[in-house]
């Protein structure tokens, strides 16, 4: 294409999950109740765990930080999402894409590896438990959310400097329902071969180690609670992770079904379908997961409501 014929992009269209006109309210609805849900639960997490005195220990302090950035990440997505559904101009500017697209790495690179330090918290807890309160020290805890949030921070502005960093030019659709990484790759109209070599470690970095470590801890407290001679204890042991492996074949499962399907089968619906999940539908379910399988997080939501009722009387 001659110089003098490029138009230089300044904004970008989403196309949404859905053109339809007929379907925009219903969606809006449904992804309304969707990110209710999401808020509601994840506040009350981190209400509960930060509020209740039997809550203080490292479990619930990394609970606490993944539903903070379950919140932090569907509110990266939802709300554009949601207004998208209201206006005819489905648009968003450049520098808001680019910092959208940052945010969205930034919480799903920190969820990945609070997964794998949760993991390791319940491999020390029960492979270790009389050194626990000394290996997962307030010290530690502080020091891998810290870790945690630094990375994904750090991943999200070099991610995200190196698409950006491509030249844009007539096309701006995004075929999405927000600033993801290969609908960015297919406008561009300059040599992607960097970005593309940058995602790609960095994806597969990410996952495979995160998944080392979660698949190592498990496996140890795996032969742990073999090891447990009475039914009741192997029971107790295995209750204590059993929300935690829950949540992770939940997030892992969506990751790998979309990094590991044949590229001829590769579709940008398909990509929207399983972006849906795991940057709406799981920052929704986690809560649920954690709470509804949790004794603890039921008494102290239970107190809570019983303080909170004797407060207002």
């Amino acid at each position: 294409m001659a110089p003098g014929n490029l138009t230089w992009v300044t904004e970008f269209v989403l196309t949404g999950i859905s053109d339809q006109a007929d379907l925009q309210i219903p969606l809006f609805l449904v992804f309304l109740v969707i990110y209710g849900l999401t808020v509601a639960g994840n506040l009350g997490i981190i209400t509960l765990t930060s509020a209740d005195s039997r809550l203080q220990t490292p479990m619930y302090f990394f609970l606490r930080h993944l539903a903070i950035i379950n919140l932090g990440g569907s509110s990266v997505i939802a709300p554009k999402m949601l207004i998208n559904f209201l206006v005819k101009k489905k648009t968003t500017s450049y520098y808001e894409c680019a910092t959208q697209l940052g945010g969205f790495l930034l919480f799903i690179v920190a969820e990945v590896f609070t997964l794998a330090v949760m993991a390791y918290d319940r491999y020390v807890a029960i492979c270790n438990p009389l050194h626990y309160m000394v290996v997962i020290s307030r010290h530690i805890c502080l020091l891998l959310a810290f870790l945690t949030y630094l990375y994904g921070f750090s991943t999200g502005i070099v991610v995200s400097s190196s698409i950006f960093s491509l030249s844009f030019c007539s096309s701006n659709v995004i075929n999405h329902f927000y600033c993801d990484i290969v609908p960015l790759l297919v406008l561009s109209c300059s040599d992607t071969y960097v970005p593309e070599t940058i995602v790609f470690i960095s994806a597969s970095t990410n996952l495979v180690l995160s998944m080392i470590i979660v698949l190592v801890s498990y496996f140890n407290i795996l032969l742990s609670i073999l090891r447990i001679r009475s039914s009741e204890g192997r029971k107790k042991a295995f209750s204590t992770c059993a929300s935690h492996i829950m949540a992770v074949t939940v997030f892992y499962g969506t990751l790998l079904f979309m990094y590991l399907q044949p590229q001829a089968n590769y579709s940008l619906d398909t990509d929207k379908i399983a972006s849906v999940f795991y940057t709406l539908v799981i920052p929704m379910m986690n809560p649920m997961i954690y709470s509804l399988r949790n004794k603890d997080v039921k008494a102290a939501l239970n107190r809570f409501l019983t303080n909170s009722c004797n407060s207002f009387k």
